[in-house]
């Protein structure tokens, strides 16, 4: 009966904290003089002005009962501050357990990476359940790191150029590395020289920590020529609410550069632009043979004639 109870009190004190922590959650189990198992969990890692908890679950596997049992967590510095950090049981009969938990907090001002909590387990042993023996008392060093502020990450992928009559994708990702974060709103904002085709405005209800929410969209490119190539800026905004419930913004700007038409352009969809003809994907390459020899000429003729006449107005 004993090791059931004590069976389901760990359980429901590592559900608690992996809960809470999720993969973070870490466990140190020390064995006490008179075969007392004392189990820690903790969070290996915290984020900078974050509550945080750490569970201490106390057995007694041995023959003897125990008495003044103190399980005490201190800091060594005030990067993570203690309220009350003592838990006290009177006595621990033979089989019997007990568990309890610790708030604490990382300071605001913390210093980013690897601290140390000290935690203190001292107890004392009944001989034949009466007579108290010296107490004992161990010291256990609890590793935590000090994360800074929950990240999230804008990618995208685009051509370095673009040119005018054509299509071409701008690929965003977004990656939260720390936390899972709510009501996400992704929006994409062009200038007025493109416009895209779809939504420029997308919306989740949850983007799971370390995993990338893909957006794909595709720029639509003015039809009228450009005479001066010149960079565009794309904004990228990302709204979504912490861990916390703080709603946060992050933003990024890519520069595209809009550039004129060249005599043969491929476009992203497999098209093809020879001067000013157009050869959809579709088209067969019989299609592409079958222009008339004459047309390709004239179209490369009118095209020198071009550059000539912009460098004699040079």
């Amino acid at each position: 009966m004993h090791q059931s109870k004590t069976l389901f009190a760990l359980a429901a004190l590592l559900l608690a904290t992996i809960t809470f922590y999720g993969a973070d959650a870490a466990i140190i189990k020390q064995t006490m003089e008179g075969a007392v198992d004392v189990t820690i969990t903790y969070p290996d890692s915290v984020i900078v002005g974050r509550d945080f908890t750490i569970s201490a679950l106390v057995q007694n596997n041995g023959w003897e009962d125990k008495q003044d049992i103190k399980f005490t967590i201190t800091s060594t510095d005030d990067s993570i501050l203690v309220n009350n950090g003592t838990l006290v049981i009177d006595r621990l009969s033979t089989g019997g357990s007990y568990g309890g938990t610790i708030p604490l907090k990382s300071a605001s001002s913390a210093q980013l990476g690897a601290h140390y909590l000290n935690a203190v387990y001292s107890q004392v042993l009944l001989s034949h359940n009466e007579t108290p023996l010296p107490a004992m008392q161990k010291n256990i060093a609890i590793p935590i790191e000090i994360k800074k502020l929950p990240e999230v990450q804008i990618n995208t992928s685009a051509p370095e150029s673009i040119f005018t009559n054509a299509e071409f994708p701008f690929d965003v990702e977004i990656i939260s590395k720390d936390i899972d974060i709510q009501n996400v709103l992704v929006e994409i904002k062009s200038p007025n020289d493109v416009s895209f085709r779809g939504q420029t405005t997308h919306t989740f209800s949850t983007v799971a920590k370390n995993t990338p929410l893909a957006v794909h969209s595709q720029i639509v490119t003015p039809s009228s020529d450009v005479t001066l190539e010149h960079k565009l800026p794309f904004e990228v905004s990302v709204k979504y609410t912490d861990d916390t419930g703080t709603e946060r913004t992050i933003s990024k700007t890519v520069s595209l550069l809009l550039r004129p038409r060249t005599f043969m352009e491929f476009t992203t969809d497999g098209g093809l632009w020879i001067g000013g003809f157009f050869l959809a994907p579709y088209v067969s390459i019989g299609t592409l043979v079958g222009i008339p020899g004459g047309a390709l000429f004239s179209l490369l003729i009118h095209r020198l004639q071009k550059k000539n006449s912009k460098k004699r107005k040079k």
